[in-house]
């Protein structure tokens, strides 16, 4: 006869959501490691980015509050469109997303910067080929949008590296319940399962 404790599986299953919800709670977070150094530096470039001019004297500030500046110097939409996406996601959010280490934080300040990423570009396009007499890029504009960019990519790293990371530890997860299920039910089957005894009379 086989002896069989059902202790460890009842005591497994006890502390069974405590378990899961450690996981959902550590599967949420990001850990981007030495990275976040160098996203913090990259922010705090965005940032120094609207203290500069944008395009003649006109600064970053003064293409977000489209003030008499900013008109002057004959500002368009793509220059406005690309101050507030750095403000809001590579500013706001990558903080955010630092702060809290949330993934869904770091996921949508990636997203915004992706996009920023062109609107920049577009930026840039329409100062150089601004009508005569006004002003072209500024090194604010510039240095925004090279560090956007490279803000992108590293936001791209932390989200890819997390989401391989939450992929393997779901495929784990799953192994491990097939696995107790599986021992589970060898168990509710009892010793009449077990292989038959030699003596036995046929």
């Amino acid at each position: 006869m086989w002896v069989v404790s059902r202790q460890d599986p009842m005591d497994f299953d006890a502390f069974k959501g405590d378990i899961e919800a450690a996981e959902r709670r550590v599967a949420a977070e990001i850990d981007p490691g030495a990275r976040a150094l160098v996203v913090a530096i990259l922010v705090f470039a965005v940032l120094v980015s609207l203290l500069l001019p944008h395009t003649g004297s006109s600064r970053g500030i003064d293409v977000l509050i489209a003030n008499d500046t900013a008109a002057a110097d004959g500002l368009s939409l793509p220059s406005r469109a690309f101050v507030w996406l750095s403000l809001v996601f590579s500013i706001g959010f990558s903080v955010l997303a630092l702060l809290t280490r949330r993934w869904t934080l770091a996921w949508i300040a990636l997203a915004g910067t992706a996009v920023a990423c062109p609107v920049g570009m577009l930026a840039v396009w329409s100062r150089q080929t601004a009508g005569q007499g006004l002003p072209g890029p500024g090194i604010g504009l510039i240095i925004g949008w090279l560090a956007v960019l490279l803000l992108a990519f590293h936001w791209a790293r932390v989200v890819w590296s997390r989401t391989a990371l939450q992929l393997a530890a779901e495929e784990e997860r799953r192994r491990a319940v097939a696995q107790r299920q599986h021992k589970t039910l060898l168990e509710d089957l009892g010793p009449d399962a077990g292989p038959t005894s030699p003596n036995a009379s046929w």
